[in-house]
């Protein structure tokens, strides 16, 4: 089996993916590298014919308040269909032209704008009909970012904009063997040779279902080297043998460069991602209909919001 996670991001530069297979009882991984052509992705970690769960930073899934008033059945069809509108994936800069087909928003700063504005322009009731309810704060860590605000560090929707419109639904259209969890089922139940299974993981929510604790901001190398030994230790607990080169990147606190926190917060989500493959954190799914056709949940994530 193979699990790999990548950190995407609406820059190429900026997307990375670490890898890590199965061998026996353990699981060897290797550092992080570019995800290069997104095309070749899929085919190239579907190559030799095995399982493959790939974990993924980015929204799988939308906001129930907002999928309401769609004719699909989940978000799975909603997704495949999404390569007839070409113009859902247009960011708003102004107010004017938000609306449900058209839900991006903001393409840059506007004096004076709101995520409330920018609910009541979708129809919403208020600023939390934007979230899905995995993106919404718990007790062990903050909120993620709507999955239609498109501004600021603390954004995900041009992350969404550039896996869905570039990668997914291109992929989806071509009949590529991809499963999404957990709209198509339990992550084990789907995970089949010579098929991907798709699922969404949040590095914030890793460190924590890991028992890590940055020792400062992950955007600066100091604390990211000083995790050095804190994810050696998780990866001994998880029986996962770090390669050579992940081994001194790590020591390297992932590089001096701005990239650097990207290919850290590829190896949380992988190391998560195997801690729920060999059942050490639980597919945990609430029992919600809303979030398993439509919303999506964390992998992993077993604390429900505030």
């Amino acid at each position: 089996m193979i699990a790999a996670h990548a950190d995407w991001s609406i820059s190429p530069g900026k997307r990375w993916i670490a890898v890590a297979r199965r061998q026996g009882d353990a699981w060897r991984a290797e550092a992080p590298r570019p995800v290069g052509d997104t095309a070749a992705l899929l085919p190239g970690l579907l190559a030799h014919g095995d399982p493959v769960a790939l974990g993924l930073d980015l929204p799988l899934g939308v906001p129930r308040e907002w999928a309401a008033a769609r004719p699909e059945s989940g978000f799975r069809q909603f997704l495949s269909g999404l390569g007839a509108t070409p113009e859902f994936f247009a960011v708003s800069a102004t107010l004017e032209t938000v609306c449900p087909a058209r839900p991006f928003y903001p393409a840059r700063g506007v004096k004076g704008m709101t995520r409330a504005a920018h609910a009541a322009a979708l129809g919403l009731a208020s600023a939390q009909g934007l979230s899905r309810w995995c993106d919404r704060a718990t007790a062990l860590r903050p909120a993620g970012a709507p999955v239609f605000w498109t501004l600021g560090a603390n954004q995900s929707g041009k992350a969404a904009i550039a896996a869905w419109r570039d990668w997914l639904v291109p992929a989806l259209a071509a009949g590529a063997p991809v499963s999404l969890w957990p709209f198509d089922g339990p992550l084990h139940a789907l995970l089949a040779p010579g098929r991907a299974v798709l699922a969404e993981v949040y590095p914030a929510e890793a460190l924590r279902q890991l028992g890590l604790v940055m020792p400062g901001s992950k955007r600066a190398e100091a604390p990211r080297r000083a995790m050095a030994e804190p994810l050696a230790a998780a990866m001994a607990r998880l029986g996962v043998m770090p390669s050579p080169a992940l081994s001194a990147m790590m020591r390297d606190g992932f590089g001096a460069d701005a990239a650097g926190e990207d290919r850290m917060d590829c190896v949380l989500g992988l190391l998560a991602l195997i801690a729920v493959l060999d059942g050490r954190q639980p597919d945990h799914v609430p029992e919600d209909p809303w979030i398993r056709r439509w919303e999506g949940w964390v992998l992993g994530q077993v604390e429900m919001p505030r």
